[in-house]
């Protein structure tokens, strides 16, 4: 069934992303002035919206979820709120997510743009210092997407819209902000910030708490991005023996690998050059509480985990194993800004926990203070002319 769903999600992204960018020589022209429209809509709204010649580029994967929605708007509020003379935009990586937005599926019509267009539209209006910051958890594939590509691409002029002396003067004033758990160091951190969550803490006192992180596609690493979760599942452990971090998409750590190491035994993991040996103690506590490791709570959160009518998902595996289990939760005491978010049956993604919103914040700042610096990036047109 894994196998499965992956290929079918795999096909899913490559017709998605068909749509979204020229796939034939009969669509070029059409597809051409999609693009081309696209381009403009955001060109308006930096236009419109420029006010410092300093930029930070949130991006995200995206979601087709209201929540979601609400989420990165209240990240985008925060970074607005806390760096004073930046101006703040928010980019989807996913052309499945940015084609469903707009589609309006599951709620109304809403457009995202992929980065590309958001840096071009940055250059274009002519930002002196530019900042992306991915909002990704791990240093994983859609992480590495944004870094090698899209930023390489914008400082490498790929398609020739900004001049040599824009570019130049671009030569160490773009840096990319790093994800949640970047580091070793991050995944600890992470560790006490979640912990120190009040429903977090409450559901731990009580029973076995499980996060569901996303990870890599099985069978891949990319670059060690997939330890970051067992190294968080470490520190966790080390405060709470209830605690427990499993993922939808790496190997040796969906629902039923985190069942496995709540009955108890030794596990070996082989991730990149990680080779890590674990063992469990049998945990004999009757009650569970699920909560997602991702920044938003859409598909994976609400189907992946939560869904009650779906004999694969973490609830039901769970509480087919005989634990009760709860995957929404009724005591999440962070303000809400929508009134359909009382805090009753509720999934809070992480980055609406204010306290995860310092974290990405703070690799930002990090990030800034590298500008000007060997640290920064460079661009290829800053040797001097012959």
């Amino acid at each position: 069934m894994k196998q499965i769903k992956f290929l079918m999600l795999a096909m899913v992204a490559f017709i998605a992303s068909a749509t979204f960018t020229a796939c034939s020589s009969d669509d070029d022209n059409s597809n051409q002035s999609n693009y081309d429209r696209y381009q403009q809509a955001v060109n308006q709204t930096v236009n419109s919206q420029k006010k410092s010649n300093k930029v930070i580029l949130l991006v995200a994967f995206g979601s087709t979820w209201e929540q979601a929605y609400d989420t990165f708007d209240k990240v985008v509020d925060d970074y607005k709120a806390n760096f004073s003379g930046w101006d703040v935009y928010l980019s989807f990586s996913s052309a499945i997510c940015i084609n469903n937005a707009r589609a309006g599926e599951n709620v109304d019509p809403k457009d995202y743009y992929d980065p590309e267009h958001w840096l071009t539209a940055i250059g274009l209006a002519g930002y002196q210092q530019v900042v992306v910051q991915s909002l990704q958890v791990i240093p994983g594939e859609e992480y590495r997407r944004v870094r090698d590509s899209y930023v390489k691409d914008f400082m490498n002029n790929r398609n020739g819209d900004f001049t040599k002396a824009y570019m130049k003067s671009l030569d160490l004033n773009v840096v990319v902000g790093t994800p949640l758990m970047a580091e070793e160091s991050d995944a600890q951190i992470l560790a006490n910030t979640l912990n120190d969550e009040a429903d977090v803490k409450a559901a731990v006192n009580q029973g076995i708490v499980a996060f569901m992180g996303h990870g890599n596609p099985e069978g891949y690493d990319y670059y060690g991005g997939n330890v970051r979760y067992l190294q968080l599942e470490e520190n966790l452990r080390a405060i709470s023996e209830n605690y427990y971090v499993g993922t939808v998409d790496m190997d040796e750590t969906y629902a039923e690998d985190v069942l496995d190491h709540i009955a108890g035994g030794t596990f070996n993991y082989q991730i990149g050059d990680v080779t890590k040996t674990i063992t469990y103690e049998a945990n004999n506590n009757s009650k569970a509480q699920l909560f997602v490791l991702m920044s938003i709570a859409g598909d994976h959160a609400h189907n992946d985990m939560a869904d009650d009518e779906d004999k694969e998902s973490w609830y039901s595996l769970f509480n087919a194993a005989g634990i009760a289990t709860e995957a929404y939760e009724s005591n999440y005491t962070e303000a809400c800004w929508k009134k359909y978010k009382s805090g009753e049956e509720y999934i809070p993604g992480l980055a609406e926990r204010s306290a995860v919103r310092k974290l990405w914040m703070n690799h930002t700042r990090e990030a800034i203070a590298k500008l000007g610096t060997e640290e920064a990036l460079s661009t290829p047109t800053t040797a001097p002319e012959e």
